[in-house]
């Protein structure tokens, strides 16, 4: 025998099994943005700024604001984080632009 066939060293191919991991995705975490009932922006307004801001018709926008008048606060949708501020921020921002106390805040969903 040779010393390289030599029988205390056997001369195999000894490799490592290894599985390709996927990362773990979280979904986003989700915000509720809400309107807050003031005694002096008027309902039209609000019908308004629901249609405009968050795309809802006539009929729905006029159900969610009779629901911020009657019980001080109702949900205008549910975002994403950025969006939901983003809302937020275009909804306060236009109704100071129009001279009324109309506020809009988010949630935790």
């Amino acid at each position: 025998m040779s010393s390289n066939d030599s029988p205390e060293t056997p001369q195999k191919d000894v490799g490592v099994a290894v599985e390709i991991s996927r990362p773990e995705l979280e979904e986003p975490k989700l915000y509720k943005v809400v309107l807050l009932n003031d005694d002096y922006t008027p309902m039209d307004f609000v019908v308004a700024v629901l249609e405009t801001f968050f795309r809802m018709n006539k009929e729905m926008a006029t159900q969610i604001m009779l629901h911020v008048h009657t019980r001080g606060k109702g949900v205008c949708g549910v975002f994403s984080r950025q969006i939901a501020e983003t809302k937020v921020n275009q909804v306060n921002a236009f109704s100071r632009a129009h001279q009324h106390p109309l506020l809009c805040s988010m949630e935790a969903a």
